[in-house]
């Protein structure tokens, strides 16, 4: 009857650790969560995202790339598209997703039940072979009754994975957008400074000429040539700081080799006509920022894991060992068989962890996620608000130095110059009132500048991915102080 018996009892720590095997499809696919992270990013900002898991995928993305940049004036659209496909740091994020998946699946798989076997009597004379074999089954009874819950955790860990993936891709999208509008920009005021450049080239030589027939003294010239020297040295920091801002651009692309060879427009576009409102732009912000999102899921996270250690408050490792021992003896010169089954259950005795620490630890990491996520709305409402007073205020201050500012500035060289045709003004007053109307368009076009700026940052306020200093962004480029002869 005991031999009868040994398969039941050999079999019961695996029918306890076969429970709950079904393994989620979501889980097990190639690029588990990927479609997620790529249709949710795909609806914030309407660009595609890819994830290359094989050589293949990667020649192939690689050659898209090449396509959209090489030898080419790529807008800013364009420059976010090509960050999305080739950022390596980006694949990386998206492959923590694939990571956590495994994770899920680790968790979702019953843990393998440890085996042992023992003989004893090797050899024996009398026996023939051994006289004794022992064998044990172990299984962790807490581990199987825990998996729901672990399960449940590592699901909620990888949909947090799969938002922050999210994240990192509108974070990405647009600190490209930025770098390519600074990019820009400061191509279109070394364009300025170079014209500005011209102007103040002529009227070095024509104090020099002057000079030479006493008509300037020596204190006019070295106002007009110290004035183009200066100019001289900004000009070189602006074609400097283009170069800068066009190779961070490029390094958010991810672009090496041949890709580097593509250009950048040379101005910024138009305003346009009129900006709108955002209706309830502190709501869109709370129903579609990703960050915010990712706090709900971290406390979440230490809501599960808060049930998980209540449920192993006391018992932290309880275990089942089944198995059998069979012994042999030789009596009257015949073999006895006696095969006897065992059952053993392992546990730790909480005599000085009552699990009251753990306990109290998990509470407040609870709390602590709670008072993160509250923080975060407040956050969240509170650059919603800014970003789009920004953006407002931003618009209405370079309308002004375009329709206002800048059309001044011609008339003054208009007049000035209808002035210096009459012999009424002199050609340094002249070239001075060109210089100031160069300057204003330099202004116009930082201001410009800060306007798409704020455009990029109310988007990314609203959907997740900003920075809470990029929207200060750099200083604009001036032209220098003084100049001319003044007289």
């Amino acid at each position: 009857m005991r031999v009868s018996k040994l398969p039941l009892i050999l079999g019961f720590p695996l029918v306890l650790g076969a429970c709950a095997t079904a393994i989620p499809g979501a889980y097990t696919e190639s690029k588990a969560g990927f479609f997620n992270v790529s249709s949710q990013t795909s609806a914030a900002i309407g660009k595609r995202t890819a994830f290359a898991q094989t050589q293949a995928e990667n020649v192939a993305l690689k050659k898209q790339v090449h396509g959209m940049v090489h030898r080419k004036t790529i807008s800013a659209d364009t420059a976010v598209q090509v960050a999305l496909l080739n950022n390596k740091g980006l694949q990386a994020s998206y492959a923590n997703v694939g990571l956590s998946a495994a994770e899920a699946w680790q968790q979702a798989t019953p843990e393998n039940p440890v085996v042992s076997i023992g003989i004893l009597g090797i050899g024996a004379a009398e026996l023939g072979v051994y006289r004794a074999i022992e064998g044990m089954i172990a299984t962790n009874i807490l581990e199987a009754k825990t998996r729901k819950q672990r399960v449940a955790l590592a699901d909620v860990n990888f949909r947090a994975a799969q938002l922050t993936a999210v994240n990192d891709s509108l974070t990405l999208a647009n600190q490209t957008r930025q770098a390519w509008i600074n990019a820009v920009a400061a191509f279109e005021a070394a364009s300025y400074l170079k014209r500005a450049k011209a102007t103040s080239d002529a009227g070095s030589e024509l104090a020099r000429k002057l000079g030479e027939t006493g008509a300037l003294n020596n204190a006019g010239q070295a106002r007009e040539h110290a004035f183009n020297a200066e100019l001289a040295g900004q000009l070189a920091q602006a074609r400097l700081n283009a170069t800068r801002a066009k190779e961070d651009l490029t390094k958010l692309m991810g672009l090496w080799g041949t890709e580097v060879d593509y250009y950048v427009p040379d101005a910024l576009p138009a305003l346009p006509r009129s900006v709108g409102r955002v209706s309830n732009v502190e709501g869109k912000a709370l129903r579609n920022r990703v960050d915010l999102r990712v706090a709900k899921l971290g406390l979440e996270a230490q809501a599960a894991a808060f049930g998980l250690t209540d449920q192993t408050r006391l018992v932290t490792d309880l275990e089942i060992i089944a198995g059998f021992e069979t012994e042999r003896e030789a009596e009257d010169g015949e073999t006895e068989t006696e095969t006897t089954p065992q059952v053993e259950l392992e546990f730790a005795i909480p005599i000085y962890d009552t699990g009251k620490a753990r306990m109290r630890k998990a509470e407040l990491m609870y709390l602590q996620a709670a008072n993160v996520l509250a923080e975060r709305a407040v956050n969240v409402r509170s650059e919603a608000r800014g970003a789009e007073n920004s953006y407002h205020a931003s618009y209405k201050i370079a309308r002004h130095y375009r329709d206002i500012l800048v059309p001044l500035r011609v008339t003054v060289e208009e007049e000035g110059l209808l002035s210096y045709n009459g012999m009424i003004t002199n050609t340094f007053e002249l070239l001075t009132d060109v210089r100031e109307k160069l300057s204003a368009s330099l202004e116009a076009a930082n201001a410009k500048r800060e306007f798409f700026m704020a455009q990029a940052d109310l988007t990314a306020a609203i959907y997740g991915g900003g920075s809470g200093s990029a929207a200060a962004g750099g200083e604009g480029a001036t032209l220098a102080a003084g100049g001319g002869a003044g007289h």
